[in-house]
């Protein structure tokens, strides 16, 4: 169920559940696509109030380099969060 948008490198792979002890799985088709091995650590991040994102500790400094690329796009959204209705 891989569907890849071109112009930023975005996947979507399908859905997950949130399981009784709180955990997810990774659906195996992002696994292979990125290369994720049993046992690999992962970073958690959470952006505003309803989005996670995972990141292999291997890549930290890549996906730094990312996000600060995308920091007037991350405060556009940040600012529409906080402003009143």
């Amino acid at each position: 169920m891989i569907q890849k948008q071109k112009k930023d490198h975005h996947f979507f792979f399908g859905t997950t559940t949130v399981g009784e002890k709180g955990q997810v799985v990774v659906p195996a088709e992002a696994r292979k696509a990125m290369g994720i091995k049993k046992g690999e650590k992962l970073l958690v991040f959470g952006m505003g109030h309803d989005m996670l994102t995972f990141t292999k500790l291997s890549q930290v400094e890549k996906f730094a380099s990312h996000l600060s690329g995308k920091l007037d796009v991350i405060r556009g959204v940040i600012k529409k969060i906080k402003s009143p209705k």
